[in-house]
């Protein structure tokens, strides 16, 4: 039986991904952390749809689906830590918000909250190695939820201009493509790419204006990784450059992402 809801596939996903992780890649996760995550992230989502009485009965889909990002990319020594991050990313929704739209990705404001809050959180961006076949499985898993909430423009825009700008900056150096390669074939990378960079609900309304949002994520991210030496360098990129997701929905107008499901069960996006 199909799933009804797209965003069940991206839960099964992640979830095939943290499994994958950890028993292929040898990943020192600890079990608590991740239900600390999740329990959360679902108790935060619970608890403010009540206070601001926005959803009678919460769908806890999103908050699911931004535990196992966290649980996915941020690492910690202490359950405190991950509770932090899972905490502001959902409660990021609820105050971060324009014309009833946050701006904020919430998984990556949960990195970069805990980063910047606590002593004991990092990120490991090399954690998926150069294996050709990940990057086969993240291309197949993202593209199928890209193809149904109609994001590819996003990742073709954000892939496209930082893989030119690595190009450009490779034949200046003269250094072999090996190198090139090296630098692009990430997981990490990917991930970035497919899941979180194309948050249908956070991210410009026009295909223009995510075009140009993407583009000047990937500008930054190079600048950021190549000149400050940030191995972090794209979740500060998004971070940085949320915000002018608000300008370009001013400058370029269109209708706003939103979920509806039809009377045979088939989740399609409406645009409002």
């Amino acid at each position: 039986m199909l799933l009804k809801d797209i965003r069940d596939y991206q839960i099964l996903f992640l979830g095939l991904f943290l499994i994958l992780g950890i028993g292929t890649r040898d990943w020192t996760l600890r079990p608590e952390l991740i239900g600390i995550a999740i329990a959360t992230s679902l108790t935060t989502q619970w608890i403010l749809s009540w206070i601001t009485g926005k959803e009678q009965i919460p769908n806890l889909r999103s908050a699911l689906i931004t535990s196992l990002g966290l649980s996915l990319l941020l690492r910690a020594d202490h359950w405190m830590t991950m509770a932090i991050a899972a905490a502001i990313a959902i409660a990021s929704k609820f105050i971060f918000q324009v014309g009833d739209k946050h701006f904020f990705n919430p998984t990556n404001l949960g990195i970069i909250s805990a980063l910047i809050l606590t002593p004991d959180a990092w990120v490991s961006p090399g954690q998926w190695g150069e294996e050709w076949w990940y990057g086969l499985l993240f291309v197949g898993t993202g593209g199928m939820i890209l193809q149904r909430v109609g994001r590819w423009d996003t990742t073709a825009a954000f892939l496209g201009a930082y893989s030119l700008l690595e190009a450009i900056r490779n034949l200046w150096l003269g250094w072999t493509w090996d190198v090139y390669w090296h630098r692009l074939m990430s997981g990490s990378l990917l991930l970035f790419a497919l899941f979180m960079i194309t948050d249908p609900r956070s991210i410009p309304n026009s295909r223009i204006g995510r075009v140009v949002w993407a583009v000047c994520i990937a500008g930054l991210t190079f600048i950021l990784r190549n000149y400050f030496f940030l191995s972090t360098a794209v979740f500060w990129a998004l971070f940085a450059l949320a915000p002018l997701t608000i300008l370009l929905d001013v400058l370029w107008l269109a209708p706003r992402f939103s979920w509806q499901e039809t009377d045979e069960g088939e989740l399609l996006y409406r645009r409002d």
